[in-house]
């Protein structure tokens, strides 16, 4: 048996038990339908649609459904009953589904509303319309909440997007300017190789060719005329020796600018300590060095990878104090604490606007960032203007290199 068909529909128990079958279906569902007619009076509504405009059934009917709940757009301004896309279902047959509009309730408040109009026809004639709607104040807080969500992921996507976009510029620019150091540290030792190796060298190869012609003539000088020639041969090896040994210091020298032989054979510790009084030796500051280590018990040496990490680092610290500090003291801080190492170099010079140390032509202080990065550590800079400059690096001494 089906539903369909009028004739089983009369004697079907289920439906027969509802007195009036369409009275109870408008008061059971949630949405408000109403009536109509072609005056746009109302003929009938049920209790939810009546409630949702604040009122009671009865008081609706008979009144112009328009000028009651429709008469206002959602901004407040007047909306004719000409335009109403209700009366256009009965007065031009145009059917719609509007969900961008508002109904109006009892006390004045709107609220947002979803609403379909469709004409009633009665013997192939238009008798009104029959209007169901539905209160979408929720479901646009949800849109406009959502709307909201999606509107913030953008800016965050777009913020990370630049930050990206910002951080590979400048590992590029960083890995351009390391390019450019070594290229320039390059030629800086081939130009030391060439002017101060090359030129004892010659010097030692016309020295031993003098030797060598001076040697082949011996047998034909007299006694005494070899005698003085073998002092001035003495002379000459004597001189070949100071050549020798200038040419070692240099070899030494460029050897140390590579890389120094104190961070291998007495350790990180000692490397430090060496690289300050060497770098205030030259640039002629008062140093004050604060490295409070227990000689019976010393800090662990870190992995050499690491080592060499922080002693660029401290170079790169005093390159900077050289280059811009303009400064007469400097103070150097070494503690290892709970495994953790903190590096810290001070100075008394004019110190250094916070922009300056962020600004994207600052290689060396992005390339201290990168190394430390590397090893899950940090560099922390203060440099108010006029009072110093203080760099710090933190770096657990069991801390892995980091992809």
């Amino acid at each position: 048996m089906t539903l369909d068909d009028p004739a089983q529909l009369s004697r079907s128990p289920a439906v027969g038990s509802w007195r009036d079958p369409v009275a109870l279906l408008l008061a059971s569902t949630g949405e408000g339908i109403y009536g109509v007619d072609l005056d746009g009076a109302c003929v009938f509504i049920n209790p939810a649609g009546a409630r949702l405009i604040g009122y009671e059934p009865r008081e609706l009917i008979g009144r112009n459904m328009h000028e009651l709940t429709h008469h206002a757009r959602p901004d407040g301004s007047a909306y004719p009953e000409a335009e109403c896309p209700i009366f256009n279902a009965f007065r031009r047959g145009l059917p719609c589904r509007i969900d961008s509009e508002v109904f109006w309730r009892r006390d004045g408040s709107c609220f947002p509303v979803e609403y379909s109009s469709h004409p009633v026809i009665e013997d192939d004639q238009v008798r009104g319309a029959v209007v169901t709607f539905v209160d979408i104040t929720e479901r646009r807080r949800a849109a406009d909440a959502l709307q909201r969500a999606k509107d913030q992921l953008e800016v965050r996507v777009g913020e990370r997007t630049l930050a990206l976009a910002t951080a590979l510029k400048q590992v590029r620019e960083l890995a351009a300017w390391s390019e450019t150091v070594r290229e320039e540290e390059r030629t800086r030792i081939a130009r030391e190789v060439h002017d101060e190796l090359g030129s004892l060298l010659v010097a030692l190869k016309m020295d031993v060719n003098w030797m060598d012609r001076r040697l082949s003539e011996q047998h034909q000088r007299s006694p005494e005329d070899a005698g003085d020639m073998r002092t001035r041969m003495r002379c000459k090896c004597q001189n070949m020796s100071r050549l020798i040994e200038s040419a070692v210091d240099n070899v030494g020298r460029i050897i140390t600018d590579l890389r120094p032989s104190i961070l291998d054979h007495q350790g990180l510790w000692a490397a430090l300590e060496w690289q300050a009084q060497e770098f205030v030796a030259s640039a002629e500051l008062a140093l004050d060095w604060c490295m409070d280590m227990d000689p019976d018990d010393p800090w662990p040496e870190p992995p050499e990878p690491m080592a060499m990490a922080v002693f660029r680092i401290f170079q790169e610290m005093l390159s900077n104090v050289g280059r811009h500090a303009q400064a007469r003291h400097l103070r150097v801080v070494i503690a290892v604490a709970a495994g953790e190492l903190t590096l810290t170099v001070e100075d008394d010079g004019v110190g250094a606007p916070a922009q300056a140390f962020e600004a994207g032509d600052a290689y060396g202080v992005m390339g201290m960032r990168e190394r430390a990065r590397h090893f899950g550590g940090q560099i922390h800079i203060r440099s108010p203007p006029g009072e110093g400059t203080q760099m710090r690096l933190q770096l657990g001494l069991a801390g892995q290199g980091h992809s």
